[in-house]
């Protein structure tokens, strides 16, 4: 049994997505976290408007596990949080309680599964022992781990951050008597990875297996980028690495934002105005929201 994806489980679902996308920033360049490190924070966060110019809502880019002690908030952030009637977030519940182990173990284990190595290319191996090595794991571990679940796993052990302390768990801590609605729920997001054809979750275990290296070499660089709010960088980011491929870029990315639109349009003409909080890579590019949402009439504006 993999604990450690258990109890990650347990403490809040959004941050299941959040170490593959580490691997989709691994090649990224280092301009984005050296301006980080001497700029004040400033995430992605947009305010979307009628056409008449009448403010609807607002879009903040998270990210789902921090170090403790981030600084994040700027002070437009801050104004929408005070001011938004509910707020939108991709799994509403990240309490910890008992539901989220139950809810992963329905659907990650299968039986007479072929052992983890036999999963990927022989070449990738030795690789994966040292994974299993580094995070205290047995390859038994994963004996009836579906291939998913076995790769957001492995994962986990060179991601930096605690998903305690995530935008996702701050902003649903501050609209406590606030309503909050969910995009997906945890079973939901499980769901997008079991339902994956099994090459694709190999291409996934592949994926992290083969990029570990070079995560381990500056595991925070995620982190940093999203904090410069380098729109840039994070587009460029999902189209690398497993968002490369078109099964999992399609699974994970394009087709989870078009879904999002479809929901989130009606909360925008429905009167109260909303604080839509998804992770940072949906929001940018020409198959993100702000462009889905630009291609609906709203008037997504950037905010410093």
């Amino acid at each position: 049994m993999i604990r450690a994806l258990r109890a990650l489980i347990g403490r809040g679902g959004a941050a299941i997505i959040a170490p593959l996308l580490v691997l989709a920033l691994a090649g990224c360049g280092d301009t984005p976290a050296e301006r980080a490190a001497i700029a004040p924070p400033s995430p992605l966060f947009y305010e979307i408007a009628s056409a008449n110019g009448t403010v609807e809502g607002w879009m903040l880019g998270t990210i789902h596990a921090l170090p403790k002690g981030t600084e994040w908030r700027t002070t437009e952030i801050g104004r929408a949080i005070g001011s938004a009637d509910l707020l939108v977030v991709e799994i509403g519940d990240l309490t910890g309680r008992d539901a989220g182990p139950s809810i992963y173990s329905s659907l990650a284990r299968s039986p007479g599964l072929p052992p983890l190595a036999e999963r990927l290319p022989p070449a990738l191996r030795p690789q994966l022992a040292a994974m299993l090595e580094r995070g205290g794991m047995k390859p038994e571990d994963f004996a009836a781990e579906e291939t998913w679940a076995a790769a957001i796993a492995l994962a986990r052990i060179d991601a930096t951050g605690d998903p305690a302390h995530g935008v996702d768990r701050a902003l649903i801590e501050e609209f406590a008597g606030r309503p909050v609605r969910e995009l997906e729920g945890m079973r939901g997001q499980l769901a997008i990875f079991d339902r994956l054809p099994e090459s694709a979750q190999r291409t996934m275990l592949a994926a992290v297996v083969r990029e570990s290296e070079t995560v381990r070499k500056d595991p925070a660089r995620l982190q940093r980028a999203w904090l410069a709010g380098d729109a840039a960088v994070i587009e460029q980011s999902s189209r690398e690495g497993l968002l490369a491929d078109p099964t999992l870029h399609e699974a994970l990315l394009a087709g989870r934002n078009r879904r999002w639109a479809e929901t989130i349009a009606p909360l925008l003409e429905a009167g109260p105005r909303p604080l839509i909080a998804v992770g940072a890579a949906h929001l940018v590019g020409p198959a993100g929201l702000a462009a889905l949402l630009e291609a609906r009439g709203y008037r997504v504006r950037r905010l410093p």
